[in-house]
């Protein structure tokens, strides 16, 4: 998918209904209603650097809940799998089941290209780093796509995209610490009539209500 096709910033964040990991339907619009939403997608689930992801997610979680946002994680696979493979790399998080992969679709995280996914230093040395870390590189699942591509969002309360981040490779997954002490310090619910983060020296952003 080209870029020119991806989300944008201030778009609005497509809202649909995925069924949690008790098989109850969640719209993601109520998600985001009382506070901003970083909405992750992940890969599959042989897949390290969606392993460490979701380890930096559960590990930030207390941060996260400082800055104000609240985190759900859509998986493609169904409410069983996805339950199953949270409680032992994402315990605490709300998990999303998308086996048809709708939301992936709508939000436009596309499949990758053998560059993106397997013939690319980065990832090469992304997946020996996270072996050091216990994160075991492993085939996908029945079902589940090996060139799937991970996405994070950030949406704020009136359902618009404030951060649509799209890897351009699989181990491009951004930096909760830097994040945390810039982007998600910004309050997503007011207009931009101020830096971004703190201590941030850029042309004001100004985003009308």
């Amino acid at each position: 998918m080209r870029r020119d096709q991806h989300l944008k910033f201030n778009q609005d964040a497509p809202d649909l209904t995925l069924l949690n990991t008790a098989s109850e339907p969640v719209r993601l619009s109520i998600l985001w209603a009382d506070k901003p939403l970083l909405l992750a997608f992940t890969r599959h689930f042989g897949c390290t650097q969606c392993k460490e992801m979701l380890s930096e997610l559960v590990t930030s979680k207390n941060k996260l809940d400082e800055a104000g946002l609240d985190i759900a994680v859509i998986m493609h696979a169904n409410p069983t799998e996805a339950a199953a493979f949270a409680e032992t790399f994402a315990p605490g998080l709300l998990t999303l089941a998308d086996p048809d992969r709708k939301a992936y679709l709508a939000y436009r995280v596309e499949r990758g290209n053998i560059w993106q996914t397997v013939l690319n230093w980065k990832v090469f040395r992304a997946v020996k780093e996270a072996k050091k870390n216990g994160f075991m590189l492993e085939p996908p699942p029945a079902g589940q796509d090996a060139m799937q591509m991970s996405a994070i969002f950030i949406i704020n309360t009136r359902g618009k995209i404030v951060l649509p981040f799209y890897y351009d490779n699989i181990a491009d997954h951004p930096s909760l610490d830097v994040l945390l002490s810039g982007v998600l310090t910004t309050d997503w619910d007011k207009p931009f009539e101020g830096p971004i983060g703190p201590g941030v020296k850029s042309s004001h952003l100004k985003l009308e209500k």
